[in-house]
């Protein structure tokens, strides 16, 4: 057979037939899917749209607008933060509800407060978890100073959440309040809220705090002043927050007198320890302990160090 009768032959042609129909329902089939993919394309994005809408309001709860920083915890940091609670304090049920409770809380009072708490929501949660399970007191009177306050906001949450053990805390405060926040000596102008450091903003927000709060001492003036050491000396604490001076000296001193006002067995707790942001804080603490010291540090949760006195 010639090649042009092969070509023309109906054995060549029924299977040339056959694959053009095969290519063709491919192309078909092909083009379907893309239709299909393209219109759940569309569709996806529509949803991504509305979502993004619906979030958007609940986001205002939370974003950094008016604190400086979000407080959106992702599922990780949150279980990072109860295993180093569990760690401290051996109790993982507790630990994780004193966690969850201590979110909702923090968003709650700066919601409803003047001004913000200070610090990033890991390390605010941790203090506010961490220090009802290591000042258990078990229905007794609790009392407490804080070193440094800004707005009041996070001393409220810490007398709320104290009171959820059954304590019934007595809170001192101790700040200069001068109209913004100082540190190491230095003024920071503009704060992130827009409301300036003053004993009314403090007042008013440790009223979201109930009766606790409305009964708290605010002692103005530096820690390191001897009237305010006069004042505030007159008691022994079972807590103590030092968040005060973040410089090295400032720290030293600030330890140096607690030494003097910690009851025995209680929890001193040093904010921004092992912060790189203020290495002085940490510095300070292991000098102290270095020399002839009641406390004993505990261990660190976020960046706040726990230390219990003898």
């Amino acid at each position: 057979m010639t090649m042009g009768s092969l070509r023309s032959s109906p054995l060549v042609r029924v299977p040339r037939r056959t694959l053009t129909e095969l290519v063709d329902r491919r192309v078909a089939a092909a083009m379907k899917r893309h239709e299909i993919a393209r219109d759940e394309t569309a569709e996806l994005r529509r949803e991504v749209q509305q979502l993004r809408e619906r979030t958007r309001t609940f986001e205002l709860l939370l974003d950094g607008a008016g604190r400086g920083t979000a407080r959106m915890p992702s599922p990780a940091n949150l279980a990072g933060l109860q295993r180093e609670i569990t760690g401290l304090c051996g109790d993982p049920e507790a630990a994780e509800r004193n966690v969850h409770g201590a979110f909702r809380l923090l968003v709650a009072l700066e919601s409803l407060g003047v001004g913000r708490i200070a610090g990033g929501t890991m390390n605010i949660c941790g203090k506010l978890a961490t220090v009802p399970l290591l000042a258990r007191t078990d229905g007794a009177e609790l009392e407490m100073l804080e070193i440094g306050t800004l707005y009041g906001l996070f001393a409220a949450a810490l007398l709320r959440m104290t009171e959820r053990t059954g304590a019934t805390p007595s809170l001192t405060i101790v700040d200069p309040l001068v109209g913004m926040q100082l540190q190491n000596q230095a003024a920071i102008p503009a704060d992130a809220s827009g409301t300036p450091v003053a004993a009314a903003a403090v007042r008013t927000n440790l009223a979201l705090a109930g009766a606790a709060g409305g009964a708290a001492r605010i002692v103005v003036g530096l820690s390191g002043d001897a009237d305010v050491r006069a004042t505030v000396g007159d008691r022994r604490y079972g807590v103590v927050v030092v968040d005060g001076d973040h410089g090295y000296e400032g720290v030293a001193e600030d330890l140096r007198w607690v030494e003097q006002i910690v009851a025995p067995g209680g929890i001193v707790v040093l904010d921004d320890y092992g912060d790189g942001k203020w290495p002085g804080v940490q510095r300070a603490l292991q000098d102290h302990l270095a020399g002839d010291s009641r406390l004993t540090l505990l261990g660190r949760v976020a960046t706040s160090g726990y230390l219990r006195a003898a």
